[in-house]
């Protein structure tokens, strides 16, 4: 805990970290809000699946572009402009009376607008603590992104069943606005560059601990997805249990985070983690009930954030600088194409099998996610003792003879 503490008096550090976790709290927000509010409109979770598929799909494929923009025309223009066209679409799903497939277009068009704070953050990160100080610091905010995860889905639970569910999607709207305007007024926005990439766009996604990254995230966040709509089917949106267990699942992860996150990154490390998520969301299957979901999914809850700060730590050590924005839009293109996979298989076992079906589809998912790294560990670096910040970007100086 003293690491962590140190890295919150360096300069800047608990500012920026505050500043994107306000920016991306809507992100623990809008799947279950546009669940429950799509649901209520049509009565049906499968067109609630594919709408939050729709926007997933779109954030899939705009994370490495626009990601891929900060480098050419600068972090703040790309994120104003993604910001307002956001924002824009969020409102429109929650006031406007909308078909499916209008659902779907308009969540596609929030997705590919969604601003890029996570790539924009991971990129600062290096730039703002020592080498010895970067791995803590992914551990801490992949550990201090599960607030997000905790409070969003009772804050949205909350507010849509004694509300209603406009009030859910409006109130992710304002937090969006409110702390993406945070985020872009950082001073770290403005020290700080993002060179443009040499390489032609998707060369760093050939980067082995990059490819293994994105698909772990993938794996990882589609089992949570698929969680997170099992865990809704389980209690209806009558009552607070959903958020409940959906934030206890998140504790889970916090405090995996804290407690592990700051371990030595060897070659298995990934695979340890994301076994730890498999047998909490196998054995949660075994009982659809408010205290056994809640017991086994924090267990399940405790390798995420470690998963993820490994994640983050190798991809940083493994690209230069300039590929590092791209490199994590990727990252997050695998985690979203997860989420849409999750939540629509989810969606669809919901109505044809029960509850329990989105827990099967989970622990598939999780089990897949472990045995990929535990198969490909020859690509996994190992950080035991080695610099996590990013590979630097050289190029030939020309030296005049006098």
């Amino acid at each position: 805990m003293n690491r962590y503490a140190d890295l919150l008096r360096t300069p800047g550090v608990a500012r920026i970290i505050a500043a994107q976790l306000t920016a991306r709290f809507p992100s623990g927000m809008l799947s279950l809000a546009f669940l429950l509010h799509v649901e209520r409109e049509t009565g049906s979770y499968g067109a609630a699946g594919l709408v939050l598929a729709a926007t997933s799909i779109g954030q899939a494929v705009a994370g490495p572009l626009t990601s891929r923009f900060m480098g050419r025309w600068g972090m703040r223009p790309v994120l104003i402009t993604t910001l307002v066209i956001c924002a824009a679409s969020v409102v429109a799903i929650g006031v406007l009376p909308l078909t499916v497939p209008l659902y779907m277009a308009i969540g596609l068009v929030c997705g590919l607008s969604t601003p890029p704070v996570q790539p924009a953050v991971r990129t600062i990160y290096p730039k703002m603590v020592n080498s010895r100080q970067l791995t803590p610091l992914f551990s801490l905010d992949a550990s201090a992104q599960e607030i997000i995860w905790v409070v969003g889905p009772v804050v949205t639970t909350f507010i849509s069943t004694q509300i209603g569910t406009v009030w859910g999607i409006l109130a992710a709207a304002a937090l969006l606005v409110g702390g993406g305007v945070w985020f872009i007024s950082s001073p770290e926005l403005g020290r700080v560059r993002i060179p443009m990439s040499k390489r032609r766009f998707g060369v760093v996604l050939g980067r082995p601990a990059v490819l293994l990254g994105t698909i772990v995230g993938f794996l990882l966040i589609g089992a949570c997805a698929a969680v997170e709509a099992g865990v809704v089917a389980v209690f209806g949106h009558d009552g607070a249990e959903a958020g409940i267990v959906l934030a206890i699942f998140a504790i889970g992860s916090l405090a995996g985070g804290l407690l592990f996150g700051h371990m030595p990154i060897g070659p298995w490390a990934l695979a340890r983690r994301m076994l730890i998520v498999f047998v909490g969301i196998a054995v949660a299957a075994a009982a659809m009930e408010f205290w056994w979901l809640s017991v086994t999914l924090f267990v399940a809850g405790i390798g995420i954030a470690p998963a993820l700060a490994v994640i983050f730590a190798i991809v940083s050590a493994s690209v230069k600088f300039s590929d590092t924005a791209e490199a994590y839009g990727w990252i997050g293109t695998g985690q979203l194409i997860g989420a849409a996979l999750g939540s629509a298989l989810a969606g669809f076992l919901i109505d044809g099998y029960g509850p329990v079906g989105a827990f099967v589809a989970a622990a598939v998912l999780a089990l897949v996610g472990f045995l990929v790294p535990a198969i490909g560990r020859r690509w996994h670096p190992d950080l035991r003792g080695r610099d996590a910040s990013p590979i630097p970007d050289t190029e030939p100086v020309l030296i005049t003879p006098h």
